[in-house]
């Protein structure tokens, strides 16, 4: 599939000129079809055929295998969840926590990886350490330094804010030579560039398929690491949770899929396999190509406004306003979809490899 053809069956750029994809990616006509053809297949045949929750489970397991296979773990290491936010969440509620165990995470974090330790700080008397990661810059020796005697070290792949790669393999090899556990937020990362989770060597990895990947919305996954998920307990547990509830409903299942609990739609999980499929049919060297040539053009266009870094690092790409909020409107008025960052005094540009050198240009002009 070329950009061309997969710009194409995007029904929602006829309607804008949409640069947002950091925040929702709009997805293709074969990922709403596949969705759809899912639902009538759940509701019109399961039933009679393979049955409701025969069909549910086939479904779950292909959306596993699909998702593992493309970010490079097995399929056991792979919970299906609704979000990034909620795999940050399960992770943090299965820990458990005492008064002065420490949590280190950026200063770039999105809130998704903010809000949960500071309950965990209100309320457990868990202290929180923040390092300094703008530009993606993270300073080696503060980073040792706060990892020290932590229990567990939350950082994104991909700052969301200014679309700065971190390091990682890096960060997480020093935080664990420290005893520290890793979560990795990589929802910025997968869709728009190759990952391996395992090469990582994070614990657990967070994401979720409707931003880069044009999935669904509600088509979170979350990666853990076999030996870590086994540490764990899950605040709550179903009947998926358990090896067989029938014989002894307290024997966790050992991986991942500790962190399933009962019935969910397999519905919007079927798009996010479409949407894999999708991607994987432009092909990751196309995508990157495309997007290093398109940011290229729009930082030069942009100059001195520009906050994010001059090389390539991805497709987000962040600029000054003195009005984040008002520049971000006055643009949604033009026909242009962008994301306002008022904390940082930014607005954000997604670029995808369904844009155009046009959708740069019209962008620029408005400016």
């Amino acid at each position: 599939m070329t950009p061309e053809e997969l710009r194409a069956d995007m029904p929602a750029l006829d309607e804008a000129i949409y640069l947002n994809t950091g925040a929702g990616g709009p997805s293709p006509r074969r990922v709403v079809e596949a969705t759809e053809a899912a639902l009538e297949y759940h509701e019109y045949e399961a039933p009679a055929g393979a049955g409701t929750y025969g069909a549910l489970f086939e479904s779950l397991d292909e959306t596993r295998e699909t998702v593992a296979d493309h970010v490079g773990v097995a399929p056991e290491s792979i919970a299906l969840t609704q979000s990034t936010t909620d795999g940050i969440g399960r992770i943090g509620a299965a820990m458990e926590w005492e008064p002065g165990d420490v949590v280190v995470r950026t200063d770039q974090e999105h809130p998704a990886g903010i809000l949960p330790w500071e309950r965990l700080q209100a309320s457990a008397g868990v202290e929180v350490r923040v390092v300094e990661a703008a530009g993606g810059q993270v300073d080696r020796d503060e980073w040792r330094a706060a990892v020290d005697g932590a229990k567990l070290a939350v950082f994104s792949s991909l700052c969301w804010t200014d679309g700065c790669r971190l390091p990682v393999a890096e960060l997480t090899e020093v935080a664990h030579e420290s005893g520290a556990r890793v979560l990795v937020d990589a929802v910025q990362s997968v869709g728009q560039a190759p990952v391996d989770f395992e090469a990582w060597g994070a614990d657990a990895v967070a994401a979720a398929g409707h931003k880069w990947l044009l999935a669904p919305t509600g088509t979170g996954f979350l990666y853990v690491d076999d030996e870590f998920a086994r540490s764990l307990e899950p605040a709550q547990v179903g009947y998926m949770s358990v090896e067989d509830p029938g014989a002894d409903p307290s024997e966790l299942k050992p991986d991942a899929r500790r962190f399933e609990t009962g019935s969910v739609s397999p519905v919007p999980y079927a798009g996010l396999r479409e949407a894999v499929a999708t991607i994987e049919d432009v092909g990751y060297d196309t995508v990157t190509d495309r997007v290093e040539r398109l940011t290229d053009r729009l930082k030069a266009g942009l100059g001195d406004r520009l906050v994010s870094a001059e090389a390539y690092e991805s497709g987000l790409v962040s600029f000054a306003a003195d009005d984040p909020v008002a520049t971000a409107e006055r643009l949604v008025d033009e026909g242009i979809r962008v994301r306002d960052i008022p904390l940082t005094g930014t607005v954000r540009v997604s670029v995808h490899v369904f844009n155009t050198a046009d959708d740069i240009d019209a962008l620029l002009d408005a400016l």
